[in-house]
C-alpha cells in the first residue's frame, strides 16, 4: 500500500517486483474476491484496538465520529456514485468512527466505516443503514456496535456540531451512552431557574471570572491559551423534526448535562480565536478541563481524513471502478495509518531510533524539537520496506550494490 502522488496512474511496485502489471493484477484480484469481506478487513483494526487498550489500560476510550466526502466527479469509470449534496458534489459519502486515546488523544484505528453510493451503503457493520438514513440516524447503531464489541473502557463518543439535535441528544441519554458534542451558541436551555442562550451563560460566567485557564494549545496554526468554565443546565424543550415531509414537535424528558464553555484566547493579542460548547453527561468524576481536553481531540479524525486524501494515500485519485472495491482497499490503507500512529505513540529507545531513520528516509524536514507527523512516518515507512524488499530479493548481495552504485558514479563524471 506505498503512497504515491495524484498524477500516478496506479499503486508503486514493490522494488523486488520487476513486473507493475502484476503488482497492478494481484491487487485487482484481492480487492475483487468475494471471500474478502468488508468485515474480515475491519476485524484485524479492531483487534488492533483492543490490543493497545489491554497493553495501556484506561477507564476512558473516545469514539469520534464523523462523515468525509469523497470527490469522485471526474471518475467517468465509477457507476455507482452518488449526488453527496449539491449538483457538482459527486462521489460518495464516508462515515468514519475512529478510536482515539483518551489519555494522550492519540488515533489507535477506525472501528467502522459505512460509504453510501448510488446503489444505497456498504459497510462494516453487520446491517448496514437504511439507503435513506441521515447522519445522525447512523449514530445510535454506531454507539450499539461499539458498545458490543466489549472494550475495556468505558466510550465517550464524540461530534461536531452536526450532532447538536435534542431529539437525538435526548434519544442518546435514554439508550444510557456517553457523549460530548457540540452545540450552536443560540441553543436555548434552563439554567439557574430561567430560559436563556447558550451565549448568555457564556457572558454571565465571564462577568462573575468563573472562567479558569486551562492549558496551551494550538488553533488555526496559532498559539493560544485555553479557558474553561462549566455549568450545570437542563435541556427541557421539545424536539423539532421532519414526518412525512412536515416539522413538527415531539416533546420529551427533561435531560440534565453539563454544559462545558471553552474559549481559546491569543497567547499574545489575548484575542479570541475561538469558543465552544460542550454538551455531556459524562459523570462529573471527569473535570470539565478534561472534556475540553477531549473535544479539542476530535480534530485527529480531519488529520485521519487528510492522511487518506492528501497526506499519504491520495485516496480521491483511486482508480478502481466500484465503492466496494474503494472501500476494500480504505480499510488495508487505514491498517497502515494506525501503524504509523503506533509508532508515533511509542517512546522506547528503539522505536525513537528507528522514527529518526524514518524522518530522513521520508526526505521531509522536521522542525526542531517537533515530534514526526504520520504523514512523515509512512512515507519513511513505505520507502524503508522497499529498501527491505529489494535487500531480501538479491539476498543481501552488497556485491550487487557496490556494483550498481559504481556504474551510477561512471555515468555522474561523464
Amino acid at each position: 500500500m506505498k503512497q504515491s502522488t495524484s498524477v500516478s496512474t496506479g499503486i508503486a511496485v514493490p522494488a523486488n517486483l520487476q513486473s507493475s502489471l502484476a503488482t497492478t493484477q494481484a491487487l485487482w484480484r484481492f480487492l475483487a474476491n468475494d471471500k474478502v469481506t468488508l468485515k474480515k478487513l475491519i476485524a484485524p483494526l479492531r483487534h488492533f484496538a483492543e490490543q493497545q487498550l489491554t497493553e495501556s489500560p484506561s477507564d476512558y476510550i473516545l469514539a469520534v465520529t464523523d462523515w468525509s466526502k469523497l470527490d469522485y466527479k471526474k471518475h467517468k469509470a465509477k457507476k455507482d456514485v452518488v449526488q453527496v449534496s449539491h449538483k457538482e458534489d459527486i462521489g460518495y459519502d464516508l462515515t468514519c468512527q475512529l478510536l482515539v486515546s483518551a489519555e494522550s488523544g492519540q488515533p489507535i484505528a477506525p472501528i467502522q466505516m459505512h460509504l453510501k453510493t448510488a446503489d444505497g451503503f456498504l459497510s462494516t457493520a453487520e446491517t448496514p443503514p437504511n439507503e435513506h438514513v441521515g447522519h445522525l440516524e447512523q449514530v445510535l447503531p454506531l454507539m450499539r456496535d461499539a458498545a458490543s464489541m466489549n472494550f475495556s473502557a468505558k466510550i465517550v463518543h464524540i461530534i461536531d456540531r452536526e450532532a447538536d439535535s435534542v431529539f437525538h441528544l435526548r434519544e442518546w441519554n435514554e439508550q444510557g451512552f456517553h457523549y460530548l458534542v457540540r452545540a450552536i451558541d443560540n441553543r436555548h436551555v434552563r439554567w439557574r431557574e430561567q430560559t436563556v442562550k447558550l451565549r448568555e451563560i457564556k457572558a454571565q460566567l465571564e462577568s462573575e471570572g468563573s472562567f479558569t485557564e486551562s492549558r496551551e494549545v494550538v488553533i488555526g496554526n496559532k498559539k493560544g491559551i485555553q479557558y474553561v468554565a462549566q455549568a450545570e443546565i437542563v435541556l427541557d424543550r421539545a424536539a423539532t423534526r421532519k414526518v412525512e415531509g412536515r416539522m413538527v414537535s415531539i416533546p420529551g424528558k427533561p435531560i440534565e448535562l453539563r454544559l462545558v464553555m471553552v474559549k481559546v484566547l491569543d497567547a499574545k493579542t489575548q484575542e479570541e480565536l475561538s469558543a465552544w460548547y460542550l454538551l455531556s453527561n459524562v459523570s462529573a468524576v471527569v473535570s470539565s478541563e478534561r472534556l475540553a481536553l477531549w473535544y479539542y481531540w476530535r480534530w485527529k479524525i480531519e488529520s485521519y481524513f487528510k492522511l487518506l486524501k492528501s497526506g499519504g494515500q491520495q485516496l480521491e485519485h483511486w482508480q478502481q471502478e466500484s465503492a466496494l472495491a474503494i472501500l476494500k482497499r480504505l480499510l488495508i490503507a487505514s491498517m497502515a495509518c494506525s501503524t504509523a500512529w503506533r509508532l508515533q505513540a511509542s517512546q522506547d529507545s528503539e522505536s525513537e531510533e528507528l522514527k529518526e531513520v524514518l524522518v530522513r528516509l521520508s526526505g521531509k524536514r522536521l522542525k526542531r524539537g517537533r515530534p514526526p507527523s504520520a504523514e512523515m512516518l509512512l512515507s519513511g515507512l513505505f520507502v524503508w520496506l522497499q529498501m527491505f524488499d529489494f535487500l531480501g530479493s538479491i539476498d543481501f548481495d552488497l556485491t550487487k550494490v557496490i556494483k550498481a552504485n559504481s556504474t551510477l558514479e561512471k555515468i555522474m563524471e561523464k
